[in-house]
């Protein structure tokens, strides 16, 4: 009996270890599911990374070419990454093993080219299952060990979406048993299917349909459960259980409507929703004030010179940071008031737009012509920690960098390379 409840005891540790990484230490393996990370708000919890980088920058651990042209980021999840790219015949969602970048698996999504060949979207994981958009509104579920087709959808054909003229850009959501994206049109603005078979289970008709914007959906709870997002008309928030359109904002040509290009993820401060555009709109602060079955929504401050065109912000205690358009000078700005607590003004070797991350107090910022700097998330000021060059960027630099396990993934054009951003 001694025997046996020792067999059992040891099995349950060696079941509740963590497991070795490459390095052959003992850790928990860390996941980046969906683009932004866990949350969807570009920020890695992890710590223990390098505080400063070595003149040449982070070590390169390995790199995965031929993985086809595209802007998409990546997925990591159970001991693969996900990623997307436009190969010689079509658009290609493709599995990789986390530790080595090996190819293990590619599926076609859909045909290729666009206005900028190749892909937008981060695939989103979960479970056992992958979701990934194509530029021309094909949407495919996957198995994530395989690449196995569980089924798959046409968001113009099947749904009569509309997207902008830079194709469609969106980053399905998963929650729970939805798969929740943003066809656009006046069929199916926002649009719900069971994420297991591809079925419809509601559809969200805005006004005068408003068209897909090139932003990702995130979830607020306020009053009730619901979808944030930013469209090519305006901020629209969606009842979670049912697809009733909750309420509207921006959507007047002093804020959101008719701009170039509405991209930028929606930031969900509790009650309150942080957005921006770029091509000079701005962005600001809205308060939801649930009021029985409606959501008020009260404009706090909108200030044109926060704009973001497509680096994406980040939220960090009470201050948000972001790049101003495209310019290449990344701000600080408090959350509640609009103050700008600094804007970079000083040139570096990075210019152009900024698209960030951040995780252990730092910002990990990806310039357009492909320099990488690592910067103090402090509202003290803008100070560089380090700085390297992507290999094979020149221009258009512009995949979202990831941060997960210790690692910092960057996709340009065709390849993947991931260093070595853990401190000693």
């Amino acid at each position: 009996m001694m025997q046996a409840r020792m067999a059992l005891g040891l099995a349950a540790l060696l079941v509740a270890a963590p497991m070795l990484d490459s390095s052959g230490f003992l850790a928990a393996r860390s996941e980046w599911p969906q683009f932004r990370g866990p949350q969807r708000d570009g920020v890695s919890r992890e710590t223990g990374l390098l505080k400063q980088w070595p003149t040449d920058g982070p070590r390169l651990l390995w790199k995965t070419p031929n993985l086809g042209i595209g802007f998409s980021s990546i997925a990591i999840a159970g001991g693969r990454i996900f990623t997307m790219g436009d190969r010689r015949d079509a658009c290609y969602l493709c599995g990789l093993a986390e530790d080595t970048g090996r190819e293990l698996w590619s599926v076609r999504v859909g045909r290729n080219g666009g206005n900028y060949a190749g892909p937008r979207c981060t695939p989103t994981v979960d479970g056992n299952l992958v979701f990934a958009l194509g530029q021309h509104g094909d949407l495919l579920c996957v198995e994530a060990a395989t690449g196995k087709e569980r089924w798959r959808k046409n968001l113009p054909k099947d749904f009569g979406g509309q997207c902008g003229g830079w194709n469609y850009t969106e980053s399905p959501l998963v929650d729970a048993e939805k798969l929740v994206c943003t066809p656009g049109g006046g069929q199916a603005t926002m649009l719900a299917l069971d994420k297991n078979t591809g079925r419809t289970l509601w559809k969200c008709a805005v006004p005068d349909g408003d068209t897909a914007g090139y932003s990702s959906i995130v979830v607020a709870e306020v009053g009730v459960r619901q979808y944030v997002q930013l469209t090519a008309e305006g901020l629209i928030g969606v009842q979670a259980r049912d697809g009733k359109l909750l309420w509207t904002y921006g959507d007047s040509r002093d804020r959101y409507a008719g701009n170039t290009a509405n991209v930028p993820t929606p930031i969900v401060l509790d009650d309150h929703v942080f957005s921006s555009a770029g091509y000079g709109r701005g962005g600001g602060l809205i308060k939801l004030t649930a009021n029985g079955q409606h959501i008020q929504v009260n404009e706090i401050y909108f200030k044109p010179e926060l704009t973001n065109k497509h680096g994406g912000l980040i939220q960090l205690g009470d201050h948000v940071y972001g790049d101003r358009d495209d310019s290449g000078s990344p701000f600080c700005v408090e959350a509640k008031t609009g103050k700008i607590a600094w804007r970079k003004n000083t040139r570096t070797k990075g210019e152009g737009s900024a698209s960030i991350v951040a995780a252990d107090g730092h910002l990990y910022i990806r310039y357009s012509n492909g320099y990488v700097a690592l910067v103090e998330a402090s509202p003290a000021g803008y100070k560089e920690k380090g700085v390297f060059k992507i290999p094979n960027s020149d221009s258009n630099s512009w995949n979202h960098p990831v941060i997960c396990g210790g690692r910092l993934y960057l996709r340009e054009k065709d390849t993947l390379w991931c260093y070595d951003v853990k401190g000693g």
